[in-house]
Order: structure tokens, then C-alpha cells, then sequence
């Protein structure tokens, strides 16, 4: 499951709302093991899931660099090289 959790630093354009909530989902899932928790744990699960959220996004707030900003479009396209050259 945490394979899917992104990056999200140093990119232009910056992360959205829902990339940020995403990576939360990820993490929370994969803390509690639950792709989808049980009716009486949900209320647990999405709360964790908010109080991930806005954890991160405080920290991509806080965080600096002196190198320039990734282009998205650039970074994925090296990731499906990567993949190709892996997987084939």
C-alpha cells in the first residue's frame, strides 16, 4: 500500500488538497490494516485520516529547499523508465 504514497515536496505546481488527503488515506490504511474499516471503527479511521492530512500539509508549509521545484510531468516520465526498465 505505501508504495502509492507520493512525493509531494518541491513539485510545480504544489501538491493539492486532494494528493495530500491521498497520501493520508495511504498512511492511515496502512497503520490500521483496514482497506476500509468496519461501520463502528470508521469514525476512528476518518478522523485519523484528517488529523494525517493536516499534519502534512503543515510540514510541506514549513519545509524549504534551495534547489529549484521538480516539474511533475518530467518526474513521472522517469518513473515510467524506471518501470520499464524493471518490469520490462
Amino acid at each position: 500500500m505505501c508504495r502509492n504514497i507520493k512525493t509531494l515536496f518541491n513539485f510545480d505546481p504544489p501538491a493539492t488538497e486532494e494528493e495530500i488527503r491521498a497520501s493520508a488515506l495511504q498512511f492511515v490504511r496502512k497503520l490500521s490494516g483496514f482497506n476500509k474499516p468496519s461501520q463502528a471503527n470508521e469514525a476512528a479511521f476518518e478522523r485519523a485520516v484528517e488529523e494525517v492530512s493536516d499534519a502534512a500539509r503543515r510540514l510541506l508549509a514549513s519545509l524549504h529547499t534551495h534547489g529549484p521545484a521538480r516539474d511533475r510531468a518530467v518526474e513521472a516520465e522517469k518513473a515510467r523508465e524506471r518501470s520499464r526498465l524493471r518490469f520490462g
